[in-house]
């Protein structure tokens, strides 16, 4: 208890007790630092006038350098290193112009006898550094020792996988906030260096490997695992053992969480399907999306929905002159206003436009009044087996709304146009699929006669995008299930919102004109083991508390997308994560009819897409049918399952073959 009252009395120190301190350190430091110099009492008493006037000059340096250094504005029960700099260079600056004031105006003056010490101020420097850190790191030392004395003996026991920055920051939050009832006791990490490693009295006692027998032996009921840039592989296996040991396991947020402000380091939270399916972070060049962005103005199709609005998110960074925000749904439009509206009085001005892309009167009329500079094509109908049963919308949406706009952007001079692609427009089979590939071609054949960087890029299904498989998971959890797979061995290539809108910015910087860009998606998974995740990881037992059943292929859809088209060559750009088609012309020049020339292509190409557009306007299915079969040649022509399901090394040595 002796030691409690000791902290509790420490804890009561404040800046004018810290400041009666320094007074006091300063008034007798020099006399203690002349009797250091000769080890004798008569010698204090010789120069005690000597001394009396140092310390006078002492105390008025010390204080004025420690005023200016703000070092009575601090709560120093939470001192840190930052703290312990400050005064070192307090201390170090005050000794420098104690030493000027000694021989430049002391005495020249006579103030100070002729025979006194001149290693005084040396040696009353380093007898009062420690004295005047005394009552404010003892502060925090307090701190610490009020922390583990009123640990409750319900806190929960925790070991942080992961001792860096994040992990220390984890630590040093649940000591200094007894209240959140979690007390680490360990540390793992996979770097062999830091083993044995005590970091603010923690041990790292092992790699993340050992994590089982490390909360065994410290009787540990959680972990945190604190690595924001671990990948989805990193977080799966530290996940499995924790659960195969008992613990429950805590996530600190994705660096994209932490980039885009919607998260802190310190949010703990519960491990989420997005979290094992994480990626090592890309590097990414904010200087090249700022040169092609900022003082522009920026049209955003489809701004209201996933793509879209963290599309404008991302912009906005690059502080462009002006975002238009053009979508069909005022509601979704209105929602994006609302969040980015209280950026700042900096911010770039935001305007909304309800518009359809499909109305090309209305867009002239909007490109006429705003004027944009670039266009960022996000606006689509997505969704497979709907777009199946109403290829009409897909048509007019997909095609018609993409021409419409590749219209309006070469007509008012826009600088640069960005489509937002689809990995199902390789090889399609369906109407979307096929849709998105048209547009692509659109886009190609503008390019080539305009000489503009107008181009697409393509990527795979995005995690908690609207109407997406985990959303749909989730809402079927909350029902009570079952959970609906369509098939044991479909397979999905998946990107967090984020990261996707990130290289697509990147991308967008990259294109010359003409380009189909393709991210690199990493490996595919399969749907029934996301299915599975969401089960696990929702605290539930496959079979026991829900059931997971499989419904079959719906109409349009494939065992597994592809990101390569057979024929066309890809390689990697200067962006390790982007890959560029050097063969889009092929595409137009196929569609453009049997054995058409070069100089009848376009003309070919585009009466093809009109009277594609006329017979989805005039629900003339069967033709419709036929002009998409003219246009995109695997439509109707890939079944659902007869894309072949390849084990992950065939996949990654076809990738790499098309790469080379």
């Amino acid at each position: 208890m002796n030691l409690e009252r000791l902290a509790s009395w420490f804890l009561g120190v404040r800046n004018r007790h810290v400041l009666l301190a320094d007074i006091g350190v300063s008034l007798i430091a020099t006399a203690l630092a002349v009797w250091a110099r000769t080890d004798s009492f008569v010698s204090v008493a010789d120069f005690a006038s000597s001394i009396a006037v140092a310390s006078v000059a002492i105390l008025a340096i010390r204080l004025a350098v420690f005023a200016r250094f703000k070092l009575y504005h601090r709560i120093w029960r939470y001192a840190s290193v930052d703290e312990l700099a400050r005064i070192g260079l307090g201390a170090t600056i005050a000794f420098l112009l104690t030493v000027a004031a000694f021989e430049l105006v002391l005495r020249p003056l006579g103030l100070i006898e002729s025979g006194f010490p001149r290693s005084t101020p040396l040696l009353e420097a380093l007898i009062a550094l420690p004295l005047v850190s005394a009552p404010r790191f003892g502060a925090r030392l307090a701190q610490r020792i009020f922390e583990r004395l009123h640990r409750t003996s319900r806190s929960k026991r925790v070991i942080v996988a992961g001792a860096g920055e994040a992990g220390v920051m984890i630590v040093r939050e649940m000591q200094s906030n007894p209240g959140l009832g979690l007390a680490p006791v360990a540390f793992v990490d996979d770097s062999v260096n830091k083993r044995g490693l005590r970091i603010r009295g923690i041990e790292v006692e092992g790699l993340t490997a050992d994590l089982k027998e490390v909360a065994r032996s410290h009787s540990a009921e959680s972990v945190v695992i604190a690595m924001p840039t671990a990948t989805g592989k990193t977080i799966r296996q530290i996940t499995d053992v924790a659960t195969s040991a008992g613990l429950k396991v805590i996530v600190v947020p994705g660096i994209f969480e932490l980039l885009d402000g919607s998260a802190h380091v310190s949010q703990l939270r519960p491990v989420q399907v997005e979290d094992l399916l994480r990626r090592a972070p890309v590097k990414s060049d904010p200087g090249r999306v700022e040169a092609l962005l900022k003082g522009r103005r920026v049209l955003v199709t489809g701004a209201g929905g996933s793509i879209g609005s963290e599309l404008v998110r991302q912009i906005y960074r690059s502080m462009p002159a002006e975002v238009i925000l053009l979508g069909h749904g005022e509601n979704s439009i209105f929602g994006i206003e609302q969040e980015i509206s209280g950026a700042g009085p900096d911010a770039p001005i935001c305007r909304s436009v309800i518009a359809d892309v499909r109305d090309r009167a209305r867009l002239g009329r909007v490109f006429r009044e705003h004027r944009p500079e670039v266009v960022f094509h996000a606006a689509a109908h997505k969704h497979v087996p709907l777009m199946e049963a109403n290829p009409e919308e897909a048509i007019t949406n997909n095609v018609l709304g993409t021409r419409n706009l590749l219209s309006a952007s070469v007509e008012f001079d826009v600088a640069a146009f960005v489509m937002i692609s689809t990995d199902k427009a390789v090889n399609p089979g369906n109407v979307m699929g096929s849709t998105k590939r048209i547009a692509e071609m659109l886009v190609y054949k503008t390019a080539e006669e305009t000489g503009r960087p107008f181009m697409a890029v393509r990527f795979g299904n995005v995690l908690g995008s609207r109407g997406s498989v985990l959303q749909t998971f989730r809402s079927q959890l909350t029902t009570g299930g079952p959970i609906t797979v369509t098939h044991p061995d479909m397979m999905r290539y998946f990107m967090t919102i984020p990261e996707a809108v990130a290289l697509v910015l990147e991308a967008s910087t990259l294109g010359k004109g003409g380009e189909v860009f393709v991210l690199d998606m990493g490996e595919p998974v399969k749907i029934s083991d996301l299915a599975k995740d969401v089960i696990r990881l929702s605290g539930l037992k496959e079979g026991d508390d829900i059931d997971i059943v499989y419904s079959g292929l719906r109409p349009g859809e494939k065992m597994f997308e592809e990101l390569f088209m057979d024929g066309e060559e890809y390689v990697r750009t200067e962006h390790r994560s982007i890959f560029v088609c050097n063969t889009a012309h092929d595409a137009v020049v196929s569609a453009g009819g049997d054995g058409a020339g070069a100089a009848d292509m376009a003309f070919m190409f585009d009466e093809h897409v009109d009277a594609l557009i006329a017979a989805a306007q005039e629900g003339k299915t069967s033709e419709l049918f036929g002009r998409l079969s003219s246009l995109v040649p695997t439509f109707r022509t890939v079944g659902m399952d007869s894309a072949p399901i390849l084990d992950s090394g065939q996949r990654r040595r076809r990738r790499l073959a098309w790469a080379s």
